[in-house]
């Protein structure tokens, strides 16, 4: 190769190299954040291996409650409720099994496969202690019942009661910010955020409603911790708020509407169902929803029926 060839090869990959040192750092010093996944698009599936022991299987077939391992950067040890779409991998479990199993998460979906019996929980084991609410004496909250006047904190730290919302519809739903699971508390927060910018600016809304997250996780979900959580939804503090209280108030107001969530020791199980609440303006229960399936538009029907509710 003559020198003159020589030196514009050089020059070239010179060139060359240079171009690509700019792009490299063109996109590293880019201050452009990565646009969110609208909610319901398609998400990568997380997947995690989890140990743990069987602690019930549900009449349906398809839900196991399994007291699990701490899954790292993801959930802590508890006991939770799973399900499964393959019904046939139940098949022979029963409590007190070991089993380790793969733990599979979207946005909007999680469920559990390649469950496998790995032992028995050892017989000499201290038995566990039983779990237990601390509940006194309530009345269940039937449709029409004028709702108690429970006291709260909120997450700005401000002492509410839910007599402060007579004259408004309001909407509770019950949370942890643990829960990391998207078909539990993350769709009922998920659920409230979509409600609250609907009645926002729906043509002829009602003024009169409120939201209202009430956390049954008192000894982790400080009002500081809830106003944290609630910032990942953008929420709008002049309608939605998130409250923690003293646990026999919440145990009581969980209690009146079917709300379970047995504690173990010091502890919650975290192995819960779902209530959501609306109240009239006149603080009479209108309608309550159980499960995770409800939508959010019966919810927002529901809101403004009760906002047009004269109250007395």
């Amino acid at each position: 190769m003559s020198p003159v060839t020589m030196r514009m090869v050089l020059t070239a990959l010179t060139l060359a190299s240079m171009a690509s040192g700019l792009v490299s750092c063109a996109e590293k010093s880019s201050g452009e954040k990565p646009v969110p996944k609208a909610r319901g698009s398609q998400a990568s599936t997380q997947i995690f291996s989890v140990k743990g022991v069987v602690k019930e299987l549900k009449p349906d077939g398809r839900t196991i409650v399994i007291k699990h391992e701490e899954i790292p950067n993801y959930m802590a040890a508890m006991t939770m409720p799973f399900e499964t779409r393959n019904t046939n991998e139940l098949a022979g479990l029963k409590p007190g099994d070991e089993v380790s199993f793969r733990l599979l998460v979207t946005d909007q979906a999680g469920w559990i496969d390649q469950i496998t019996k790995t032992g028995v929980t050892n017989v000499d084991e201290p038995p566990a202690r039983e779990t237990f609410r601390r509940v006194r004496f309530v009345d269940p909250l039937n449709i029409g019942d004028a709702m108690p006047d429970y006291p709260f904190t909120n997450e700005l730290g401000q002492a509410i009661r839910l007599g402060h919302f007579k004259g408004q519809a309001l909407g509770l739903t019950f949370i942890y910010t643990r829960c990391p699971l998207p078909m539990f508390c993350l769709r009922m927060s998920s659920n409230f955020a979509d409600a609250c910018r609907k009645l926002s600016t729906m043509p002829d809304a009602p003024k009169n409603w409120r939201l209202l997250s009430i956390s049954f996780d008192p000894e982790h979900d400080t009002p500081q911790m809830l106003k944290g959580y609630a910032k990942r939804y953008e929420y709008d503090t002049n309608h939605w708020s998130f409250a923690t209280g003293a646990l026999i108030d919440i145990d009581a107001i969980t209690e009146q509407f079917g709300l379970m969530f047995p504690r173990e020791g010091t502890g919650i199980t975290f192995n819960h169902n779902l209530r959501t609440v609306v109240v009239d303006a006149q603080g009479r229960v209108q309608k309550v929803f159980t499960g995770n399936e409800w939508k959010v538009e019966d919810f927002v029907d529901e809101m403004v029926k009760a906002a047009g509710v004269k109250a007395r």
